[in-house]
Order: structure tokens, then sequence, then C-alpha cells
């Protein structure tokens, strides 16, 4: 990993695109240092924003930004949402289907779609907090709690949520990497000096237990090796080519495969559960005092066995849907037969789609199995270890997220260096030839 870095900044348009990608992650958590006016940050942490583990959670993903309820509070989350709404929909309403078949300029009217209803979605939700959660926060500090108020937190948020959406787009566009990715990354490494400290914090006041917490650490190390093991681990189909004689020359007849990942979804499943989760207990969180409300919220909170339970069953509903919109074996077959390529023992056309439809159903349920039980172990082993509330930063959902957007972005690094390097071998090449025939 070490050794991509430095190969890439020895090459002056990844280094320049390296740049890019610090620098726009940089800005977005520049954002956490610029609150909402009219809000008062202390009565937040020591009201409901500090008694509730949802958001906790939320602060986590943001990056700091809800605790201090900066113009990035919501971060991303909004954007995700939408994202999940906007997918569902193009698999059941014709008309987005369709326009998901149009190639770039339909892509491109999805993703105009996605920001839209992102926007209206973060609105509705700042409108909310306002109303809802924001208000005594405002009287405190002499602010009055009525329309005015809420304007601005509206305007605040949806200007925030808009810059957060452009500064993934850029990264994604001119950096490196996944930009909406990247910036909830940023967001979790963040949390990670202030969540060390506090175990520490927890050991020295005698509250911790510093042999639970060095099994913690020993597990910690097994899971994240684990979670690599699992991304990079594929299930490689055999396809062979037909002969074809052109005159004196033999086409094809060669051998190659199709790669399947066992876990081909990466973290999006992960970040489409935290948002599903996020999303019914930022209402849920607004009535403290009702009891049947709270109750059902325990199925949303990750802190507690119910919520824990509804995340993993999420987590791997995610990967099969994830996985059968990115992975098509009817048109993996249609290639296949169109190229002359046919799996070796099965027949090309609705055989073939069949095959690979059984194999990927498989392989899904394994990689599935595994991040939920990534996901559910580190809280297991947290309550087993008596190491006291399991911080956010090491749940299961956060080490996925960072190991899965790290991998993801090292083999984008790895790929743009292994184009740039055959692209030096070729120019080379062609200068030496020319030398010689002079």
């Amino acid at each position: 990993m070490l050794a991509a870095f430095r190969n890439a900044l020895l090459i002056p348009d990844l280094r320049a695109k390296l740049i890019v990608t610090i620098g726009l992650l940089a800005i977005y958590r520049l954002m956490v240092f610029i609150p909402t006016p009219g809000v008062d940050i202390n009565a937040l942490r020591s009201g409901a924003f500090g008694q509730s583990d949802i958001f906790g959670l939320l602060n986590f993903i943001s990056g700091g930004n809800f605790e201090v309820f900066s113009i990035a509070a919501l971060g991303v989350i909004p954007y995700i949402t939408a994202s999940i709404i906007i997918q569902l929909l193009t698999s059941v309403y014709p008309p987005l289907e369709k326009l998901s078949k149009e190639g770039e300029e339909g892509r491109r009217k999805i993703t105009q779609y996605t920001r839209l209803s992102a926007t209206a979605l973060g609105a509705i939700q700042s409108l909310f907090l306002a109303i809802a959660l924001l208000g005594p926060s405002a009287l405190r500090i002499g602010w009055s709690n009525g329309p005015f108020f809420w304007f601005t937190v509206l305007v605040t948020q949806v200007a925030g949520i808009t810059l957060v959406m452009w500064l993934g787009e850029k990264i994604t566009e001119f950096g490196i990497g996944n930009g909406i990715s990247l910036i909830i990354y940023a967001g979790i490494v963040a949390a990670y000096p202030s969540a060390i400290g506090q175990q520490f914090a927890l050991i020295g006041s005698g509250e911790g237990n510093i042999f639970g917490l060095i099994i913690f650490i020993v597990l910690l190390i097994f899971a994240i090796a684990g979670m690599v093991l699992v991304q990079q681990a594929e299930r490689r189909i055999p396809v062979q080519y037909a002969r074809k004689v052109v005159g004196r020359k033999v086409m094809g007849g060669q051998t190659t495969y199709i790669p399947l990942r066992l876990n081909a979804a990466g973290v999006i499943p992960i970040i489409f559960a935290v948002s599903v989760i996020i999303l019914p207990s930022t209402f849920i969180g607004a009535f403290p005092d009702v009891l049947w409300i709270q109750r059902l919220g325990a199925w949303f909170n990750p802190s507690v066995w119910q919520g824990l339970l509804t995340s993993t069953i999420l987590i791997m509903l995610f990967t099969y849907f994830y996985t059968q919109i990115s992975f098509d074996p009817r048109r993996i077959s249609e290639n296949l037969r169109e190229y002359g390529g046919f799996v070796p023992g099965v027949r090309p056309g609705q055989p073939t789609t069949e095959h690979l439809t059984k194999i990927t159903v498989r392989i899904t349920f394994w990689g599935a199995l595994f991040l939920g039980l990534v996901n559910a172990l580190p809280q297991i082993f947290g309550w087993i270890t008596n190491t006291g509330q399991l911080p956010f930063a090491f749940s299961g959902t956060g080490l996925l997220i960072v190991v899965g957007v790290a991998l993801d972005t090292l083999k984008q690094l790895e790929s743009q260096l292994t184009m740039r390097h055959y692209e030096g071998f070729v120019s080379k090449g062609r200068i030496r030839g020319r030398g010689r025939r002079f």
C-alpha cells in the first residue's frame, strides 16, 4: 500500500489527483467548525443529543458535524437515502428503468433526480430537527423558536447538503476513489483519536477493563484481517472463446474467466443500512417521553441487541439487493454469446444465465453472512469482555466502512498506476524502435 502511494507521488497527474482528493476532504472537515446560526451547542450536548445513542451514531457518520450541528450536520445521509429510493424505483418503475438503459445521458438524468431528492429529503429532516429538537437551544441564547429560526436552519442545512454532494462528485471526477464513500471514511477516521482517548480515560477511572480491552484489540485485528481476505476473495468462472478461421488467420480460441467477488457489493450495504437506521431514529428521538415510541426506537439503535439484529438483517438484505443491481447474469450471458464465448460444460443462452445466477446467489449468501457477522461480532465481543459501551468508531459498521473504502480506493490507485505503467512502456518501445530503424 505504501509503495503504491509512493509511486503515485512520482507521477504528476496522479499526484494532482491525490492533492485534489485530500484538499476537498480537508474542506469537508473544516465545515465542522462552522456552526448553524442560532443553535446553542452546549444545550444540545446536555440535552437529547447527548443522551441518545442514535444521535451518537449520526454524529459518528458525519465526522462530528452533528454534535456541534454545523452547516453539514446531516452530512451525506440524505444523499445516500435518496440513492436507495431512486435505485429501488429504478427496479420497479418502468420509466426510470428505461432511463437507466439509455447510457450516459440516462445516468446523468438519474443522478440529477437523486440530487433533487436528496435536497428535498434534507430540507424535510432539517426542518423537523429545527422544530422538534433545536428549539430549546435557540431559546437559551435569545433566539425566538419560530418560523425565522426554522427557516435559518433549513437554508443553512440545505446549503451544507448541496456543498457536501458537490464535494463528493468532484472527488469522484477529479480525484481518486468514490467521493461520497471517502467523505464518510474521513468522518469515521476523524473519530478514532477521541474514541481511543475515551477508552483510556475509562481505564484510568477504573470503569474500564484493561485485560478486556487487550482481548478486544486482538479480536479486532483478526476481524480486520478477515475483512481484507473476504473483500479480496473471488470465484473465477472459466470462459472459452470459440476459434474462427478468417483467411489464413485463426481468431479466438482464448481461455479467460469471469471474476465473481464474494462481496461484490463492497461497503454499499453497510452505508445503506446505516442510512435506513438513522432516518426513522431521527424522528423517534424527538419523543423521549412516549414509551411505545422509545420501545420501537430500540429496534433502530445498534448499541442494543434489537438494533444490532435489525442492522445485521438490513446489511444482508442490501447485499443481495445491490449485487443483483451491479451484476446481471442475463447481460453477461448475452455478451458471451455475441462474442462467441461459453462456459465449458454449459450451453449458451438461458442455461448460462441460470448457471451464473445460481453461483451468484450461492456466493452472495456467504458474503452477506460475513458482512452481517462482522457487523455484530465487535459489539458482542465488547459486551462479553466488559469493555464498557463500545464507541461507534470501533463498531463492526465503522470497521467495515473503513476497510472497504480503503481497499476500493487502493484498487483504483493501483489500476491507475498499471495503466500509466503500460502507457510508458509502449511509448518507450516506439521511441527505441525508431532509433534502431534509423
